[in-house]
């Protein structure tokens, strides 16, 4: 880091800290040479590593992409798609590591495109978990009900078949 002074490159950090929900880092640097203070803003890298072990930098507009296919033809808002990808980036971030397996984004994906839209949920649900047969698509839709009423404060019944 070079100082904006003398442009030294040696300097040492006086302050750390989080901003923008995690996805930044601010620090509060001095100069060994002059003694200036001054201050600099780093991203935080979240690296996600994908099943071919390939490593590559978090994307939010690869969210959005996958979960706008999955909505393709739905009323679904691009802000509402702006802020689940923002959940996930900041889901994802919570687990405090600053890599995370691709798996962990398509799980944190599902929960709150459940709660935007079934269909959307039922399609990426289909790609994500690898759906063989209708049979799948059933299990789903039943376990999509039972959550649908145990939220209506309806008792689920473990086991119906909600037919």
């Amino acid at each position: 880091m070079y100082c904006p002074f003398c442009h030294c490159d040696r300097s040492r950090v006086i302050d750390s800290r989080g901003i923008d929900a995690g996805t930044a880092i601010r620090r509060r640097r001095e100069c060994t040479s002059c003694g200036g203070r001054f201050t600099t803003i780093e991203k935080a890298v979240l690296l996600v590593v994908k099943r071919n072990g390939v490593t590559e930098e978090f994307s939010r507009d690869k969210v959005i992409n996958g979960v706008s296919r999955a909505c393709q033809g739905r009323n679904v808002p691009e802000d509402a798609l702006k802020r689940l990808a923002q959940t996930v980036e900041e889901t994802v971030r919570a687990h405090g590591s600053s890599q995370v397996n691709a798996n962990d984004i398509g799980l944190a994906i599902l929960e709150p495109l459940r709660e935007l839209d079934e269909v959307g949920y039922l399609r990426f649900a289909s790609v994500y978990k690898s759906f063989e047969s209708a049979e799948d698509f059933e299990k789903e839709i039943r376990l999509l009900r039972r959550r649908s009423r145990s939220r209506d404060g309806r008792r689920a019944i473990p086991g119906w078949n909600g037919a």
